[in-house]
């Protein structure tokens, strides 16, 4: 028995973060997602291309799609003319409400900053005041 359930199972990532991305994986997927999430519920085709904002119509449906596909969306289309068509976050991806939030704190706390430190010219100075040290160096301020 235990052969058989080894062979069903797929193969094993090595971390699981590289895994969410791989199945969550495009520049809009999260926002959609997160967007679908804190809807709490059924949400139009349009509602969602503008809390989306500035996301095109034919990146949206094919974010949709593909998070339809993977079974973290609903899709429903309903039999009217004209034909209404509603998404929905699945069960299984509204647990991610969690660790969605935790991750847009995050990024309102130490996100903005790090991509001005990025933008910025020469700035040899970290996030929170200090300098990178390589692998093997001492702090910055043992330094001699």
């Amino acid at each position: 028995m235990k052969a058989r359930e080894a062979e069903a199972q797929p193969a094993r990532v090595d971390c699981p973060l590289s895994a969410f991305v791989n199945l969550v994986s495009g520049k809009w997927a999260i926002p959609i997602l997160y967007r679908l999430i804190i809807t709490g519920g059924p949400i139009r085709f349009r509602e969602l291309q503008r809390a989306a904002h500035p996301i095109t119509q034919k990146e949206l449906t094919k974010h949709l799609r593909h998070l339809e596909s993977r079974g973290l969306v609903h899709r429903t289309i309903y039999a009217e003319v004209p034909p209404r068509v509603e998404y929905e976050a699945t069960a299984v991806a509204r647990e991610l409400v969690t660790s969605l939030e935790a991750l847009a704190e995050w990024m309102r706390t130490y996100g903005w900053k790090l991509m001005e430190r990025d933008q910025s010219d020469g700035d040899e100075q970290g996030l929170l005041g200090s300098r990178p040290v390589e692998r093997g160096s001492p702090p910055h301020d043992q330094r001699g």
